[in-house]
């Protein structure tokens, strides 16, 4: 691991207080759509803007969601941070939007900010990650297991791609299962409801 500095800790700390910022709320209340956290699933996320309110304001929730994970880690690269350093922001950012310093009990489940960190760092995996999450939505049109799937797919498709990464991306997709097993719940029970 790289020698952690005053430097790194405050890259760290921004790229937490960044993941922190609640996208589909500002998006909500700036389009006069409805609280995500009060109406659906209750998830400030893509996913849930599309279902309480319209693809336009969905569109800029994931924008914003993985533009923290992007942000974070490309900081830390523009200023000639290891990628140890760059692995820590990307994710500090997805714990500060899993776990928000504004809400912890209402963050997001990390999906979008997950997807940022890889572009940022190896978007060929990004790519296969994308197609992997597309695919399956596209045959169940239920995002969660999509996202589930995808979760788990992550480590052994790191670990083909960038095998340097894989302890970053396995650690991700513990994060990201960690988050979905209300939905892994539901999907058993089958009452997780399709887009």
């Amino acid at each position: 691991m790289a020698h952690i500095d005053q430097l790194t800790i405050l890259l760290v700390l921004l790229a937490y207080l960044a993941g922190s910022l609640p996208s589909a709320i500002l998006v909500c209340h700036s389009m006069g759509i409805a609280d995500p956290r009060q109406q659906g699933s209750g998830n400030p996320g893509a996913s849930n803007v599309l279902r309480i309110g319209n693809r336009r304001a969905a569109a800029y929730t994931l924008l914003g969601d993985t533009g923290k994970g992007l942000v974070a880690v490309m900081v830390a690269r523009w200023l000639n941070q290891s990628i140890d350093i760059q692995s820590l922001c990307g994710l500090a950012a997805l714990l500060g939007h899993m776990v928000p310093c504004f809400n912890p009990r209402h963050g997001g489940k990390g999906v979008a900010t997950g997807l940022g960190i890889a572009l940022a760092i190896s978007w060929p995996l990004a790519l296969v990650l994308l197609l992997s999450w597309a695919l399956i939505m596209a045959f169940s049109r239920i995002a969660s297991l999509a996202s589930i799937c995808t979760a788990m797919l992550t480590p052994a498709l790191s670990w083909l791609i960038s095998p340097e990464l894989t302890l970053l991306f396995s650690a991700i997709s513990g994060l990201l299962l960690s988050r979905h097993w209300t939905n892994a719940y539901r999907l058993i029970r089958g009452e997780e409801s399709k887009l």
